[in-house]
């Protein structure tokens, strides 16, 4: 069932939105992503009716610590076993394992350790399908055409933030937990038969030779990394810029809106501001398919981004903030796009799933722990200089992006 289908070599290339394969890992992508944002809500609902509100936490908390030590061994499995092959078994995986919450939910009242138990499973697999998910346009599309999948895979991110939450808590509201479960479940199913269905690119057959162990295969990727004129300031680049970004729009938005007195749902109208901007540079790279002169782009959003994040600090009213989000969101999604599309363009395709299981354990496992402190600096130091030096480290990635002149000059295909 999860045999690789080779696309013909004879194949005439064609845009990306009229590609049927592209468009099929699309919509597999996207009815996951929404899956996902269920199994969210059902599971901090569940968490939050089946204990206190710091046990409820603890379980939402499991899936990190293995998704982050295991993702770059998943990365490696990505590039050892095929991209295709490993987001298949892990869709599979997730939603037997969703289902079986959903029944064991439906029948009993099971407590917080098989949500425990859940949690953990999602951590282990998300560690393996995300490295995977990033490898696999690679091999569904030509390189000219990534950067235009780059705008349709941030669009489907898009969707599934704007429907998986109001669906998710739609369906606890109506049927509960379990409902949510199931719906989530039956979600990530629909994307296993689109994936199946996938016609892919072999690699020749030297670059697919794997190292003897899963360890010298690690030590391999993370070698190409270091030693690539791009990938290795890219990198840089990406860590200081989602280190000074991550937390001033999470936990920082948090304490600015209290602060300001705007509320949750000035929380929010900021949110959806930011989300505004970044849908509509993924829209734009969707239509356009390639900006050129892509590394200084970067580059260039990324410190003129940083100034909008230590600007909003000092926005006194809501409706400056959400522009301000507004503009944010503008930059980041222009330099988040054009980051990721380097990266699916510049690696080996041998290497790719390694390549973006560094990339994720940056931005998915190392950042987020930078929210803590962000916390305690502002009950210290208060709002503006935290945001301040926050934005001070994002700036640092741009100028890391515009001062290596392989990353500064680097251009998407054609």
């Amino acid at each position: 069932m999860t045999a690789t289908v080779a696309a013909p070599a004879t194949a005439t290339p064609r845009p990306a939105h009229r590609d049927p394969d592209v468009l099929r890992w699309l919509g597999a992508y996207t009815s996951s992503m929404v899956g996902d944002s269920v199994y969210y809500i059902a599971l901090s609902w569940a968490a939050v009716q089946g204990g206190s509100a710091a046990q409820a936490g603890a379980v939402m908390s499991v899936s990190a610590l293995p998704r982050a030590v295991l993702m770059l061994f998943g990365g490696v499995m990505a590039d050892r076993l095929g991209p295709r092959r490993v987001v298949i078994g892990s869709d599979a995986v997730r939603c037997a394992a969703v289902l079986a919450a959903a029944a064991l939910l439906f029948l009993t009242s099971p407590g917080l350790w098989p949500l425990a138990a859940l949690a953990l499973v999602f951590g282990i697999v998300d560690a393996v399908f995300m490295p995977a998910v990033g490898a696999l346009p690679a091999r569904v599309t030509s390189r000219d055409q990534l950067a235009r999948v780059q705008g349709m895979r941030g669009l489907a991110l898009r969707f599934a933030s704007i429907l998986g939450a109001p669906l998710g808590g739609l369906c606890v509201a109506v049927g509960g937990a379990a409902a949510a479960f199931g719906l989530a479940g039956l979600l990530i199913a629909v994307s296993v038969p689109l994936l199946m269905s996938l016609r892919v690119r072999e690699l020749p057959a030297d670059d697919r030779a794997a190292a003897p162990t899963p360890w010298q295969d690690l030590r391999a990727g993370l070698a190409h990394i270091r030693r690539h004129r791009v990938l290795a300031p890219l990198m840089l680049a990406v860590a200081l810029g989602d280190l000074g970004f991550v937390s001033p729009l999470n936990v920082g938005l948090t304490l600015l809106a209290d602060r300001r007195g705007w509320g949750a749902a000035g929380v929010g109208w900021v949110l959806a501001g930011f989300g505004v901007g970044a849908g509509a540079v993924s829209l734009l790279l969707t239509v356009r398919g390639r900006l050129p002169r892509a590394g200084l782009v970067a580059g260039v959003s990324i410190l003129v981004g940083s100034v909008a994040i230590g600007a909003l600090a000092f926005v006194p009213g809501l409706v400056g903030a959400v522009g301000v989000a507004l503009l944010i969101g503008l930059l980041a999604g222009l330099s988040g796009a054009m980051c990721g599309a380097l990266l699916q363009t510049q690696a080996d395709p041998a290497y790719l799933g390694r390549v973006t299981a560094v990339s994720g354990l940056i931005s998915l496992g190392l950042t987020p722990l930078s929210m803590p402190f962000t916390a305690a600096a502002i009950g210290v130091f208060g709002l503006g200089p935290v945001y301040v030096a926050s934005a001070a480290v994002c700036a640092l990635g741009g100028v890391v992006a515009l001062a290596v002149p392989g990353l500064r000059r680097a251009e998407l295909p054609r």
